[in-house]
């Protein structure tokens, strides 16, 4: 257990350092969040009902799906994997590890978000805070779950960042979180659903109790996925 901490820690600090971390995970959705957030409030002033929780779900899909799966790519696609070996350290230690790190980076932007929110653009705080967070968490699991399967899968870079936005920009333009769905295709509503995003945003805003339950079925269905991955990274 020290070890696992030890390692939590030192990689908490390699992402810091990590210029491609840096840019997914904080100042794409920084940036994006600040320059964003001031358009769709000033286009329509009912937006700031929401804005927390869009700007959350764009975050945590940003990172989850385009920040952490080279970093993973980097370690079991590489002769990293083989020093873990070396050093008696189990095979699943970097995924982890790199999940752990990832997760509190991503968290700490949400919260920044959601303390600048009602400064700057006067966003209305979510009704419920306390569904709003537990929401937070599930999108978190599952979509960090998303990108290490990503990671695990492919090891080209060019082709890594191919799929991972193939899940990102439906996420982003479909979920609810640019615009209301009510104005998709009601085929396309329905596809939504298919996104963790959309079920985040909805948990976010609706305070519905099943979308909880759904994302954190989602997230053991992806454990078993990446258990499988992480067996055939063994044989190899």
């Amino acid at each position: 257990m020290k070890a696992l901490f030890y390692g939590i820690g030192l990689q908490f600090k390699l992402d810091i350092r990590s210029r491609s971390m840096l840019i997914t995970c904080y100042l794409v959705p920084l940036a994006f969040f600040l320059f964003m957030s001031g358009i769709f409030t000033s286009i329509d002033p009912t937006y700031a009902k929401t804005l927390i929780s869009s700007m959350t779900v764009f975050t945590v899909t940003m990172s989850a799906l385009m920040g952490l799966p080279p970093a993973l790519a980097e370690i079991y696609g590489t002769e990293v994997k083989s020093v873990y070996k070396a050093n008696g350290a189990p095979i699943w230690f970097g995924v982890i590890t790199q999940f752990i790190s990832s997760f509190i980076h991503t968290f700490i932007v949400c919260l920044i978000i959601f303390g600048l929110s009602p400064l700057i653009f006067k966003a209305d705080l979510p009704v419920n805070i306390l569904w709003y967070f537990l929401s937070l968490i599930a999108l978190l699991f599952v979509t960090l779950a998303i990108g290490c399967i990503f990671g695990l899968l492919f090891k080209q870079q060019a082709k890594l960042t191919m799929v991972a936005m193939v899940v990102f920009l439906p996420s982003i333009m479909i979920s609810g979180i640019m615009f209301s769905a009510d104005l998709l295709p009601q085929f396309m509503q329905y596809i939504a659903y298919a996104f963790p995003a959309t079920l985040a945003f909805k948990g976010m805003t609706n305070f519905e109790v099943w979308h909880l339950p759904v994302l954190f079925a989602e997230f053991a269905v992806l454990c078993g996925v990446i258990a499988i991955l992480l067996k055939f990274k063994v044989k190899k």
